[in-house]
């Protein structure tokens, strides 16, 4: 059936993932839209918050691990926040062939926590620990810059069946950081996965599903900023908001270059790192096919390539101002799911914010007075958010092929093991554990290869097309018709 051409080139329409009956130029791309600022920052503000805890946690960390002094804690924190906030300009604005230009946010990749520890585990004087771990991370954004053309090219390789099922793991890998939030902020503390944390966050939950349920327009796509501020109040009488960190707080300070000493160069730790910027890598290229599908601006291979580049140079100059590497934020593609809110200039403010918080720690120490349990809460609608459209595009999968069920059974199945099973690979070296831990790597290679071997290798199969997936016990019934000529037909197999 013929459709409607959604944006054409004069005029303004009805903006149709609009609740409010907000205009939009005809002609311009929701990703392209530029939203009035107060509408901007609100919703640029509500992508931090949703990943804040996602940034501050490697450098809090790694700099415990370091030894490094409560003071410059806050600087490395505060030097993760301003890198964040300029490599997420990177991807949303863009330069030259740099940027995906898509709403991302970029900041710090969890994936890296590990091999830093053990860099700083192994390094003898603690104080050369993070320069060893800034060196590394400076030649593996390198080598992933000049990469990132290359590795666009598996673009061909991610068809519906192995999108849908990406996607869906990205949602599903990321609830247990919800879930951890919920429980509290330090794991082994007296009050953690107490009843007044659940219920902070079962609050915060209801709290943000009311406001979507009963509200619209501007309110109602403001929902899980307004969850967490709500929550957050809540949260005071049961003394479990701490407004410490803002009187602590300094209002001005920068995050001087190599302020933990210039970078060093170490053979293992640089190896250790660039097979961490792989699997960033192949999450962010699983992130971004989510959110083109999402936005509905597909990610071609011309924009995974510019968006790997802005993740490795983000990267690359990370170090600089004493900052990790840098990889997109899969948690914010939920928020942009929910709210249809698809405009990267609302993530650029978002990135003006991070960037902000980096300038000025006591702008920082707002959004580090929200209870993680409220976190916790709002977490659960974003990253639920995400398996749904994962859910979605594996509508579009084809899936009357048993082939493609099988893709996708697969597939699922080992993207859950560590979730499911988090010591499964504990015999495997710590260099493979760095990929195998990650389900959505995992899950992504699986429904890569899974795909090659059933719909790429040996074509001409199309008689194994079922009308149902297979069920447990069950033979899949098959009808092959002959030659009309013969007048034959073959009964289907029960």
């Amino acid at each position: 059936m013929a459709t409607q051409p959604r944006f054409t080139k004069q005029g303004t329409t009805p903006d149709p993932d609009s609740d409010d009956g907000s205009i939009r130029p005809e002609g311009i791309h929701p990703v392209d839209e530029k939203l009035p600022p107060l509408k901007m920052a609100t919703t640029g503000l509500q992508h931090v918050a949703a990943m804040y805890a996602g940034v501050v946690a490697p450098p809090l960390i790694v700099g415990a691990a370091v030894g490094l002094s409560a003071k410059e804690l806050t600087f490395l924190t505060g030097a993760c926040l301003f890198t964040a906030g300029l490599a997420t300009f990177l991807q949303t604005l863009g330069i030259w062939k740099i940027g995906a230009r898509l709403p991302f946010v970029n900041g710090v990749t969890f994936a890296g926590v590990a091999p830093m520890l053990a860099v700083v585990d192994s390094t003898k004087d603690k104080d050369d620990a993070l320069p060893v771990i800034f060196g590394a991370v400076i030649v593996a954004g390198v080598l992933g810059f000049i990469a990132a053309p290359f590795f666009s090219k598996m673009i061909r390789f991610f068809p519906p069946v192995v999108t849908g099922t990406v996607i869906t793991l990205i949602g599903i890998s990321l609830m247990p950081v919800a879930f951890g939030w919920a429980q509290g902020p330090v794991p082994g503390a007296d009050d953690y996965g107490s009843t007044k944390n659940l219920a902070l966050a079962g609050i915060t939950l209801v709290v943000v599903l009311l406001l979507r349920r009963f509200t619209t327009g501007f309110v109602k796509q403001i929902a899980v900023l307004l969850g967490l501020v709500i929550g957050t109040l809540i949260a005071i009488p049961f003394d479990a908001t701490d407004f410490g960190p803002i009187g602590e707080a300094d209002i001005v300070g920068f995050p001087t270059p190599f302020h933990f000493g210039a970078p060093q160069f170490a053979a293992a730790a640089i190896v250790s790192l660039c097979v961490v910027m792989v699997v960033s890598m192949t999450e962010s290229t699983a992130d971004m096919l989510a959110l083109g599908e999402i936005v509905d601006r597909p990610a071609d291979e011309k924009t995974i390539a510019a968006g790997l580049r802005a993740d490795c140079l983000g990267s690359a100059v990370s170090p600089l101002f004493n900052g990790f590497m840098c990889s997109a934020f899969a948690q914010n593609i939920g928020l942009v799911a929910m709210t249809k809110i698809r405009s990267r200039f609302v993530v650029a403010a978002g990135g003006g914010f991070l960037v902000l918080m980096g300038l000025c720690p006591m702008a920082a120490s707002l959004i580090a007075v929200v209870p993680r349990p409220v976190l916790g809460g709002a977490g659960v609608v974003l990253f639920g958010s995400v398996a749904a459209s994962g859910i979605q595009t594996l509508v579009k999968a084809n899936l009357e092929k048993d082939n493609n069920v099988l893709i996708v059974a697969v597939s699922l199945a080992v993207g859950l093991i560590p979730i499911a099973a988090p010591e499964f690979y504990h015999a495997f070296p710590e260099t493979a554990k760095i990929i195998l831990d990650s389900g959505i790597s995992t899950g992504c290679v699986a429904a890569v290869l899974l795909n090659l071997v059933f719909n790429h290798i040996g074509k001409g199969r199309e008689d194994d097309d079922v009308t149902a997936p297979m069920e447990p016990g069950g033979e899949i019934a098959q009808q092959r018709t002959h030659s009309s000529a013969t007048g034959s037909s073959a009964a289907g197999v029960h």
